[in-house]
């Protein structure tokens, strides 16, 4: 199993291209993202990212600014890649969503750092709590943001173990919002392990 890479230069393709091939590519994406997603209750969500889903954005973002200089390609490239697991972590999309407008105003207030209590776990492991938002503070005073972006750090034993075939459970443990996901689909889990690089 290889783990992804960050987005090349190379593999983007120019405006006119991609307006030729946006629906399939959006369709090939869309597929691929389902087995990278896991739902924590009703209201939150875990869509983690690879190469594939952050060069998705990436083209989206071009196309929509139409942008074509290479220095400011390379300033899409720069923003998007740290979104890119790099082997020995897991880099997750985390969406806090209520379908009722005053409802999620209440919630974002009454769930606070969240996006701090979330984890993940390798059967026979400690539990692994996100580290959240490292480009931008997505909190204030008042409420929690209902998009966050979270990493998960591994170490060798559990990518090991995971490879092995360990079982691969997430949570959020927050005073106001708490649940569990015991094991994840083990499509998902095949999924997450093909982030991860092993020694040779």
């Amino acid at each position: 199993m290889n783990a992804m890479t960050a987005i090349s230069r190379e593999s983007l393709m120019t405006l006119e291209a991609y307006a030729r091939n946006r629906n399939a590519f959006r369709a090939e994406v869309l597929e691929h993202k389902k087995n990278r997603k896991v739902f924590l209750g009703d209201n939150v969500t875990l869509q983690f990212e690879d190469e594939l889903t952050m060069r998705y954005q990436v083209q989206e973002m071009l196309r929509i600014e139409k942008i074509f200089e290479e220095r400011e390609i390379q300033g899409e490239l720069d923003a998007y890649n740290p979104l890119v697991p790099d082997g020995d972590n897991w880099k997750a999309t985390m969406l806090i969503e209520y379908p009722d407008e005053a409802e999620r105003r209440v919630n974002l207030a009454r769930m606070r750092g969240i996006e701090d209590r979330i984890w993940v776990r390798v059967r026979g492991h400690d539990k692994v709590f996100a580290i959240a938002d490292e480009d931008l503070d997505r909190e204030n005073d008042e409420k929690t943001s209902s998009v966050h972006f979270l990493r998960f750090e591994l170490d060798a034993s559990m990518k090991s173990d995971l490879r092995d075939g360990a079982a691969l459970a997430m949570g959020v443990e927050h005073e106001n919002y708490s649940a569990v996901t015991d094991p994840v689909p083990e499509a998902v889990r095949r999924a997450l392990l093909g982030d991860l690089k092993f020694q040779s």
